[in-house]
């Protein structure tokens, strides 16, 4: 049975991330963010201020027993992940979270099996699906405007963007893994989404760092402490092929940090019979008059609404299905999972 209105809602985190749910969550007419957790006081302090939000806790587990409060949306480390979904589920909320699902793929089961047993909402909030530029490619393979679509090259370079060497991103114990966790997902995800296909059938992957642990590298964001020993111990750099069982192909290239002309590259790029297509821009490129054209892709109707918060929220009522399923997040987490695997022992990985 769908909820009632209002969907009140506890956001766990503070920080960057923590905000953006925040305000995804405001462009909802029927949801109300009634509490805010957060460790760093300050901080959590800043953010009830700053969105005139009525409750801050020092501790999540003060709001699990709230009866008032419907969803817990989680922006927190993601060594954290698991353990907060797990107790948020059994104690009957509803969970947002955000990427990657956790840090091993036995932990992202267990994530799913609490989620199934209370029978409550649980999404991880790919943003990637949700921009009207994937909207648009998405239609546009659905249309057949691509033909056969054989190949998908899912990219995210950055020239210098380590989210602040020293920061919990950057330390595996913490994090789990470097870029392949904080961007690779993104890419990853969106490519899987397009070709409608989470059946993969082997992975071959390689990790390296190059750049963090010379404290090269870095960036601006994220508000996480920074360990005063600048410690870096995950990857700046992934490449990966992923064979799924349709015999389609997912080339993977990820860095935090590259020595590459352009700041920023990122986005998914299809290779069809009979065109081809980018989600940055979104365009289609196939034959035209002179040999050759781009045209501009856009949605023709919304598949679903580009805020993810808004979109949860209408989840829960009963107003929309789950763009996002835990299935196709646990499927993710598992090609993660053997993308290390495969880096770590230098043979290919399949998949069960």
């Amino acid at each position: 049975m769908a909820k009632k209105a209002p969907v009140n809602v506890a956001v766990i985190g503070a920080g960057a991330i923590g905000l953006h749910h925040i305000e995804g969550f405001r462009g909802h007419p029927d949801a109300r963010v009634v509490a805010v957790a957060e460790t760093d006081v300050a901080r959590g302090r800043e953010a009830v201020d700053r969105y005139g939000i009525p409750c801050l806790a020092a501790d999540y587990r003060d709001l699990l027993t709230r009866p008032d409060i419907d969803v817990f949306s989680i922006a927190l480390p993601t060594w954290l992940h698991a353990q907060v979904s797990i107790e948020a589920l059994r104690v009957g909320k509803h969970v947002m979270l955000d990427k990657p699902m956790t840090t091993n793929a036995a932990d992202a089961a267990r994530i799913l099996a609490a989620a199934k047993k209370a029978r409550r909402v649980f999404m991880v909030g790919q943003n990637q699906r949700f921009s009207g530029a994937a909207q648009a490619v998405k239609q546009a393979v659905e249309a057949g405007r691509l033909g056969e679509v054989y190949h998908a090259r899912a990219t995210w370079l950055r020239r210098s963007g380590i989210p602040r060497i020293g920061s919990w991103f950057t330390q595996k114990k913490f994090a789990g893994g470097g870029c392949t966790y904080d961007i690779g997902v993104h890419v990853l995800d969106l490519a899987l989404h397009l070709l409608g296909d989470f059946e993969p059938a082997c992975v071959s992957g390689q990790t390296a760092a190059k750049f963090g642990p010379q404290g090269r590298g870095d960036g601006s964001w994220g508000k996480s402490a920074i360990d005063p020993k600048r410690p870096f111990d995950v990857e700046d750099f992934c490449v990966a092929l992923i064979r799924m069982k349709s015999g389609r192909t997912i080339q993977m290239e990820v860095s935090w940090a590259a020595a590459i002309e352009q700041h920023d590259i990122n986005g998914v790029q299809l290779f069809g019979t009979e065109a081809g297509a980018t989600t940055n821009p979104a365009r289609l490129f196939r034959p035209g008059p002179d040999g050759h054209e781009s045209v501009e892709l856009k949605p023709t109707t919304a598949l679903v609404n580009d805020n993810r918060m808004a979109h949860f929220v209408d989840v829960v009522l009963g107003r929309a299905k789950p763009f996002v399923t835990p299935e196709q997040s646990l499927v993710v987490q598992r090609i993660l999972d053997a993308i290390y695997a495969s880096a770590r022992t230098g043979r290919e990985v399949r998949m069960k």
